[in-house]
């Protein structure tokens, strides 16, 4: 039986050998590549979003994961004391009035049409279209709500349904979708 060095070898030749192609598919194939526009380059945020959006892989230790996750509960703790908020979307004026505008974004680059669902519009495709551009991939829009707790998702191309990835998700799931959850005012 062959090494694996040999083995590595004899792939290394076969990669190597030239690859014979008909004339009749080589011609079409460089007639249908000089006709195709040449591809925009994305700009940086449309690249940071592609780039939040793969998978990566991290590695950590055990003892740096216990002390990662200290730390995070700590500081969890420290700015609960101080009364800072629990949610990542944030109330535009003061919870105290009736309803605070409340900013959502999401940063999805690849999308055409972007809408806000959840409780408080009967969770209706198009009820609450989004702002954005397809060059930057940002789209936002701000809703009124009055206190209380909401669920809610992003609707992306009006078939991925897409939890909001700077909040907390909702415990609670009727229809087997993944939700976020915000909350307004002290409720």
């Amino acid at each position: 039986m062959p090494d694996r060095n040999e083995l590595l070898e004899r792939g290394i030749e076969m990669l190597r050998e030239p690859v014979v192609m008909d004339d009749a598919v080589d011609a079409r194939v460089m007639r249908a590549v000089a006709g195709l526009p040449t591809p925009a380059r994305p700009g940086p945020l449309s690249r940071a979003g592609t780039w939040l959006l793969q998978p990566h892989a991290i590695r950590v230790r055990p003892a740096v994961a216990l002390a990662a996750a200290a730390a995070v509960v700590l500081a969890a703790v420290g700015l609960r004391e101080r009364g800072a908020p629990e949610r990542s979307v944030q109330p535009l004026a003061s919870a105290a009035s009736e309803s605070a505008p409340v900013r959502f974004m999401l940063v999805a680059p690849s999308a055409t049409m972007v809408s806000l669902v959840g409780d408080f519009n009967d969770w209706e495709a198009g009820a609450t279209p989004m702002e954005g551009t397809v060059t930057d991939g940002l789209w936002t829009v701000t809703v009124p709500l009055a206190p209380g707790r909401y669920r809610y998702a992003f609707l992306v191309d009006g078939a991925s349904w897409v939890p909001d990835p700077a909040a907390p998700r909702a415990l609670e799931d009727d229809f087997g979708r993944p939700n976020s959850v915000v909350t307004i005012g002290g409720t």
